[in-house]
């Protein structure tokens, strides 16, 4: 980015930054991170213990997605220790009992950590999909 790069974005009035403020509600947001069980899963393999376990994570993910509790959910494979993110519409505690049952955490395979926050819904936010033709990184 260049370092006039701010003055390339479009103007936000006061009362456009209240309004938006304003109807801002709690959610939480919880990192995931590489438990002692992990290991080293075989991701080609899906009968790879450790890799079921992990596919029943997602497959869990994907059902508090379409139930609306966990809007955004971000998979990491970086190699940092740092295994996902998620933003929840649930309180902390809620989340807590969430994340309790997932069964990659109850094996040991995750552990995690919980933050409140809020989100702002700025109008027109959506989270964009990989552009048409270009692979997902499913590392």
């Amino acid at each position: 980015m260049t370092p006039d790069f701010d003055e390339s974005l479009p103007a936000v009035s006061d009362d456009e930054f209240r309004a938006v403020r304003a109807a801002s509600r709690p959610f939480s947001v919880a990192i995931l991170r590489v438990g002692p069980n992990f290991g080293t899963p075989d991701r080609t393999n899906l009968d790879d213990p450790v890799m079921a376990v992990i596919l029943r994570h997602a497959k869990r993910n994907l059902a508090l997605h379409k139930a609306g509790i966990l809007p955004v959910v971000c998979p990491i494979a970086d190699g940092s220790g740092v295994s996902g993110v998620g933003i929840f519409t649930t309180t902390v505690d809620e989340t807590r009992q969430i994340l309790e049952a997932d069964p990659a955490i109850a094996a040991g395979i995750l552990t995690f950590e919980i933050h409140p926050t809020v989100t702002s819904p700025i109008p027109g936010a959506t989270v964009p999909s990989a552009p048409e033709g270009q692979p997902v990184d499913r590392a």
